[in-house]
């Protein structure tokens, strides 16, 4: 475990592990301890009581007894107030990310240990692909992910989860099996009844799916740095939300090139949909293209250009003069040939950072 952090150069001797009181997070926790704590790290059990269940305080009490015989620092996270009457479970997976994330920031922790394994990292991937995802989706769970200033790692990805449970059995703890794992109404549940099957029938493993999970993240990390070469040296950023590009050099592009490079930039806090960047690209590429809007960007194209603006729905009044004010303070753009949706959104993001 110890060599594990040090691959991704934690430095915070605090390290936080989510402990529901499964095999796997039970299992992980108490390894953590017993392998870091020696060498001078606090580890900090966190347990998400979501409320969803009667039985929900009885586990997270369960774990915290376990967490005392054991002498592992331990915090109840409780979900309060009203729970959702639809898709339940992202949204307390959402509430569990949500107040861990919070309890790590109040207290200084910046690595959370998680217990997913080989068979959540092979569920992962067939869900990825009955969607129908593409090679950044189907790349699946990383072992280590930054959310926000968090470091989530996930030390046991590559292990088969009877490894968890041989570990509990000889030291002689239970564990709380879930019942929410049983209902087979959910896809997750489904593939993970058919995991053993597969590898009995055509002896595919969860291991080896893992090893192909690996291969497509390689791939997928040639893909992004070449991306982020791209986007250092092509494309030009003016006044933080606005970019341009030169059309001739993307349309020279790879197709998943371009694809990447549209949905970088029109990507904020939520990327838009796949379908939706590939019908943008096409209309893009077309000898007609008159300008398009997606995810709240307007796309244009001028003079070999093509521009990434934001979407204004309300046109200034005042638009002329405010230009003229704008050159008189960024005279750079004064032999600019600019369409008039660029030039709004300049003075707009100009005004708007004067303001600021």
């Amino acid at each position: 475990m110890k060599k594990f952090l040090q691959k991704y150069h934690i430095e915070n001797k605090k390290i936080a592990v989510g402990v529901s009181g499964g095999a796997d997070s039970l299992a992980l926790v108490l390894m953590a301890a017993e392998q870091l704590v020696p060498c001078g790290y606090r580890v900090i059990a966190l347990t998400v009581d979501h409320g969803l269940r009667p039985s929900s305080a009885d586990e997270a009490a369960y774990v915290a007894e376990i967490m005392k015989q054991h002498q592992i620092e331990h915090h109840i996270l409780r979900w309060q107030g009203e729970k959702p009457q639809s898709d339940v479970e992202a949204a307390a997976r959402t509430a569990r990310f949500e107040l861990i994330g919070e309890w790590c920031q109040q207290n200084e922790v910046s690595c959370l240990l998680l217990a997913h394994h080989s068979y959540d990292q092979a569920e992962t991937f067939f869900i990825r692909l009955q969607r129908g995802s593409g090679l950044e989706g189907l790349c699946a769970m990383r072992e280590a992910v930054k959310r926000h200033n968090l470091l989530i790692l996930r030390p046991l990805l590559n292990r088969s989860p009877e490894d968890m449970k041989n570990y509990l059995r000889q030291k002689k703890i239970a564990w709380i099996n879930d019942e929410s794992n049983d209902d087979e109404r959910f896809l997750r549940n489904k593939i993970r009844h058919f995991l053993p099957e597969l590898a009995q029938k055509t002896a595919i493993t969860a291991e080896d799916i893992c090893q192909t999970v690996t291969r497509l993240q390689s791939a997928e990390d040639y893909i992004q740095n070449k991306l982020a070469q791209f986007m250092a040296t092509e494309v030009v950023n003016e006044s933080g939300e606005i970019f341009y590009l030169n059309y001739a050099v993307f349309a020279k592009l790879h197709e998943e090139m371009q694809f990447r490079v549209l949905a970088r930039l029109l990507g904020d806090e939520y990327m838009p949909r796949a379908g939706s960047v590939l019908r943008l690209r096409q209309q893009l590429l077309a000898p007609n293209f008159n300008g398009a809007t997606l995810n709240g960007k307007e796309i244009l194209r001028h003079n070999e250009q093509i521009w990434i603006v934001p979407e204004f729905s309300v046109k200034h009044k005042a638009y002329k003069a405010e230009w003229k004010e704008f050159i008189k303070h960024n005279p750079q753009y004064k032999r600019h040939k600019l369409p008039f949706k660029v030039k709004f959104a300049l003075v707009q993001m100009w005004r708007k950072n004067d303001i600021q």
